[in-house]
């Protein structure tokens, strides 16, 4: 599936990815209301279906990942409390410091092989003030992302997720998963999300990445939760009014988008195995498992994207030897083959 306006392939992330033409008709055809006044019948659709397909009770359309994120922290936790989450989490690097200047936070942070915490150090990273002479914050959440994003788009296996999650519980700790990706997950286990995410207090869900969405992420948990949410939400300014065209996209993306993630994830794959056999670059295959790439450049990572921008290809340079690519709905079979025709030429 192509159906974007570039020649270029892109592989920066999977959050350029474009409405298709039928998502567009059905945004166009939305029947709407005004959210903040809890009347929007698409946005109502959208949060009960989410809700209902990971077993939560209720859910809250949101505008972002990050959003949906910021607010579960809100929403779990009171000010001096402390977050525990993987190292290189996208809660830890890439939301602006929010768990600190919005829900006022410390985090702790759970050293991980490919991205994926074990039990056994969460645990030992998870602090309580009681016993502590008050020296220790109180460690009240523990936070997963699944997939990884710095880990490589890697997944968790159940059972480290069951027990993961009876550690935050046996901790007096609510457990919360960075779901951005939860379908990428889904599909490359063969777990349903409702399985994956049972023994999780909340979950954000992005719509916008892999499924294709414009914008949005659902955060689904217990009603008690999401009435909290609501409140974090508009004072976080996040209530808007028709979202319920946004709401019919991320319908569509539900039923259209999911399993067809298990074509991106083959195409990384493929793309993967041909640029580990090139002399100047090295990819770890064992954490090729969803969508994502990482590269290791023997030049400068810089340059080898300034050299695939003059083959119509943009990629994100994370480190001065590392570059990230992301295969999603817009990358085709012809794709890779021009990307693996770039990586040969360089």
């Amino acid at each position: 599936m192509r159906e974007h306006p570039s020649s270029r392939v892109d592989l920066r992330s999977d959050t350029i990815t474009q409405p298709t033409a039928s998502m567009r008709k059905e945004m166009h055809h939305a029947v709407v209301g005004d959210d903040v006044l809890g009347d929007d019948p698409t946005v109502i659709q959208l949060e009960k279906t989410v809700a209902s397909m990971f077993g939560k009770e209720a859910g809250l359309f949101v505008a972002s990942g990050t959003m949906s994120n910021a607010i579960a922290i809100k929403a779990h936790t009171s000010p001096g409390d402390e977050v525990i989450t993987e190292r290189y989490s996208h809660i830890y690097l890439y939301e602006g410091g929010g768990y600190a200047a919005l829900s006022g936070c410390s985090i702790s942070l759970v050293d991980a092989s490919h991205g994926l915490m074990t039990p056994e150090n969460v645990e030992k990273s998870i602090r309580k003030s009681q016993g502590s002479g008050s020296h220790y914050p109180n460690g009240t959440l523990v936070c997963v992302e699944n997939t990884s994003n710095r880990g490589g788009g890697t997944c968790y296996e159940l059972s480290d997720l069951d027990a993961i999650a009876e550690v935050a519980k046996k901790n007096s700790c609510k457990s919360h998963i960075d779901g951005a990706r939860i379908f990428n997950a889904a599909i490359a286990t063969g777990e349903s999300v409702e399985r994956i995410c049972r023994g999780y207090d909340s979950v954000s869900i992005c719509l916008s990445k892999g499924l294709g969405a414009p914008v949005g992420s659902v955060l689904v948990g217990t009603q008690s939760f999401i009435d909290r949410a609501h409140r974090w939400r508009k004072m976080f300014g996040g209530g808007w009014r028709q979202a319920g065209i946004l709401a019919a996209a991320g319908l569509y993306a539900l039923d259209n988008h999911v399993q067809r993630l298990e074509e991106d994830h083959k195409r990384a794959k493929v793309l993967a195995e041909s640029i580990n056999n090139l002399p100047n670059f090295q990819v770890d295959l064992s954490k090729v498992q969803t969508n994502m790439i990482y590269v290791q450049t023997k030049n400068p990572a810089a340059e080898v994207v300034k050299s695939l921008a003059e083959h119509e290809i943009d990629a994100f340079d994370l480190t001065s030897d590392s570059i990230r690519l992301v295969t999603h709905l817009h990358i085709t079979d012809e794709d890779v083959a021009r990307v693996m025709h770039a990586f040969g030429e360089i």
